[in-house]
Formats: structure tokens, C-alpha cells, sequence
């Protein structure tokens, strides 16, 4: 019998990992510390969680036994009241993970190309892996400002499309209209991923009209809490739009998850000022980072802080953190040496990584 394995497609065995967020038990487990003990800032997740009105929809709805409407046509037309599009230029998804999946499946064969401006956030290159295309890697400048003359030289005959957030992940700046419309100019397909754009009120969706081959995407998992239901969507050509529909699994979206989506948006007042509170106390967090010695802090437009630990400390730092009961992420690799990222919790969060920082660091205060 032949190995399984020698069935697989080579790029598929080669395949790394995506590393997503361990849950809080096993976090708790590894700290040797009570559940109720972890701080958990590492995923960039909403501490004040959904809407109340989340539960009291989801225990009420009794229509499970349904499949969800594989056309979204309630879903797409609350989505266009929130983004201010046409429902037909809407795609919900299985988080906005998906619609980037989605995108990578249309678009791109094997050995064809994208650029990423990095650092930026791991879904992008490794979504590419998965459909047998290259990652282009581009690096930022020194602020972490994407570099629109390198991107350019860096387009070849496979280039098919340009990703970034806006703000970055997990730099927390903007990419500026001008810098957008320079990328959309090139005619390649342009892809914001606005997973932050409560945070900072800033976006490129005035945009779409003007260029086919933008698209914008928005996530409910961190303003709206419903990281856990997987709910977010792709504002794109309409043409676009309508050729995702039809290739995409028919209910990628649950009806768990629609029924929240629809819940949240009937208490946005409610979830914005949760948006406001965050964004209060990412202000609060970066004045008292920045009041540490040692440490280089970066502003940020998103409900999370890079810092920069000091040389050669930055796992030290991190693990020690771990042991503590807070859990923040650590990046290894050669952008992001000695760089730690914070998520915006509660203001008790916050005095915990400010506390932990200060006595691993032996700073006084």
C-alpha cells in the first residue's frame, strides 16, 4: 500500500502552520494558574465581549434545524445598511479569514504571486501557501509605512494582487488614501483588510466605486465581540461579489453566527461605546508604556500596542510575562526581534502589564 502521504500535494506537505490563539484552559494549564487567573491580551480580542442581546437572540432563535439562506439575502442587506454599499457588492464570510481564502482560490494558480508589506499579518502568506502561490515580501520603512515605489519595483509577470491591513497588524498604522490609490492604479487586485477600522474610523470604502479591483473587508470579531462566531465580509465589485457567491460553499455562514451578526447591529450604540472605552484606555496603556524605560513604543489606530522590548530580552521578557498569568504575543522572527504585542483590555489588564513589565524589566515604579 502506498503512503498516504505521497498523495498529497507537495506544496500542501510543506505547508507551515498557521499559529492562532491557544484556548484559556490551555493557557491556564501551561502558567499553572486558575482560569479565572489568565489575562488573556494576545489575540486582539473585544474584553467586554458581544452584546447582551447576542445570548437573548441565540437562546430564542429555534430554527437550528434550517439551513442557513445560502444567498445571505439578510444578511447582505443588513451588512449594506453598516457599510454603506449596495448588498450586492457584499460577501459575508466564515470570518473575514475566509473572503481572503475565498480571494486567493480565484485568483491565484500556482506559482503566481502576491505582495504583502511586511511585517504585517500571517493569514496572507499562508493562504497563498495554501494555493500553491508565493508571498512577495515587501518591508516597510522604518516608521512601518508600507513603501509604494518598492512594492511597484517588486511586481512581476505572476503578481495578481496586493494585501495589507489598515491599520496594520501588528503595527497599529494606517494606510493613507494617496498610498492606496497609488497600489489600485497599478491595476492589480487590492485587498484593505479593515479588521480594525472601529478603532480608528478611518477607511477606503469611499474607494470602491472608483476602482473594480478594490476590496475591503471588515471583521465582527473586534468591535462586536463574536471573535468565536466567525462572522465577517468583503465589500467588492459587484461582478466581483457575484462570482464569490457562486464559487463559495453554500452555507459557509451559520445561522448562529447571522443571528448575532443581526443582534449586534441592532445594539451598535451599546458595542461603539465598548469601541470608545477600548480606545480610552489604548491611550491610557500607551502613555504608561512609554513611561517605561527600555522599552520602544509604537502609536497605534487598533485595539492593540507593538512594543519593543530591549535587546536580546524580548523572549525573556515575553515567557516571564507567560509565567505570570499574562499572555501577550511575542514575535520571533528577524522584522520583529524583541517585539511583544499587547491587545487593549480592561484598565485592570492594563495595570497587570504594566506591572509585569516594570518587575521583569527590575524597573522601578
Amino acid at each position: 500500500m502506498p503512503n498516504i502521504e505521497d498523495l498529497l500535494l507537495p506544496h500542501i506537505s510543506r505547508l507551515k502552520t498557521y499559529q492562532g490563539v491557544s484556548p484559556s484552559e490551555t493557557l491556564a494549564e501551561a502558567a499553572g494558574i486558575s482560569l479565572e487567573q489568565v489575562i488573556r491580551l494576545n489575540g486582539n480580542e473585544n474584553p467586554y465581549g458581544p452584546s447582551p442581546q447576542v445570548a437573548e437572540a441565540l437562546g430564542s432563535f429555534r430554527d437550528y434545524n434550517h439551513y442557513p439562506d445560502p444567498a445571505q439575502r439578510r444578511l447582505r442587506a443588513a451588512l449594506s445598511d453598516y457599510l454603506g454599499v449596495p448588498d450586492d457588492n457584499i460577501v459575508a464570510g466564515n470570518g473575514s479569514d475566509e473572503i481572503i481564502d475565498l480571494l486567493m482560490r480565484m485568483f491565484l494558480a500556482p506559482s503566481d504571486e502576491i505582495i504583502i508589506p511586511v511585517p504585517t499579518f500571517g493569514m496572507y502568506s499562508f493562504s497563498a501557501d495554501v494555493a500553491g502561490a508565493q508571498a512577495i515580501a515587501v518591508p516597510r520603512d522604518d516608521n512601518f509605512d508600507i513603501d509604494i515605489e518598492a512594492i511597484k519595483g517588486a511586481i512581476g509577470p505572476r503578481t495578481k494582487a496586493v494585501f495589507f491591513p489598515s491599520p496594520n497588524n501588528p503595527t497599529g498604522n494606517l494606510v493613507t488614501e494617496a498610498q492606496a490609490r497609488a497600489l489600485l492604479d497599478t491595476g492589480l487586485l487590492v485587498v484593505a483588510d479593515e479588521a480594525y477600522y472601529d478603532f480608528c474610523g478611518q477607511t477606503l470604502m469611499p474607494l470602491l466605486p472608483e476602482y473594480r479591483n478594490l476590496v475591503v473587508l471588515r471583521t465582527f470579531s473586534k468591535w462586536a465581540g463574536l471573535a468565536g462566531l466567525r462572522i465577517g465580509a468583503g465589500a467588492m465589485d459587484s461582478e466581483l461579489a457575484a462570482t464569490m457567491m457562486g464559487m463559495k460553499p453554500p452555507y459557509n455562514v451559520n445561522l448562529a453566527a447571522e443571528i448575532a451578526l443581526l443582534a449586534s447591529l441592532d445594539d451598535t450604540g451599546h458595542l461603539l461605546e465598548r469601541v470608545d472605552a477600548i480606545v480610552k484606555e489604548r491611550a491610557r496603556m500607551y502613555a504608561l508604556l512609554c513611561d517605561i524605560p527600555g522599552i520602544t513604543v509604537w502609536p497605534s489606530q487598533a485595539n492593540f500596542i507593538l512594543c519593543k522590548m530591549p535587546d536580546g530580552r524580548g523572549l525573556e521578557v515575553y515567557e516571564a510575562m507567560c509565567r505570570r498569568g499574562v499572555f501577550l504575543r511575542y514575535f520571533d522572527n528577524e522584522l520583529l526581534r524583541d517585539y511583544i504585542r499587547s491587545s487593549v483590555g480592561k484598565p485592570e489588564e492594563t495595570d497587570a502589564v504594566i506591572a509585569g513589565f516594570r518587575a521583569v524589566l527590575e524597573v522601578d515604579g
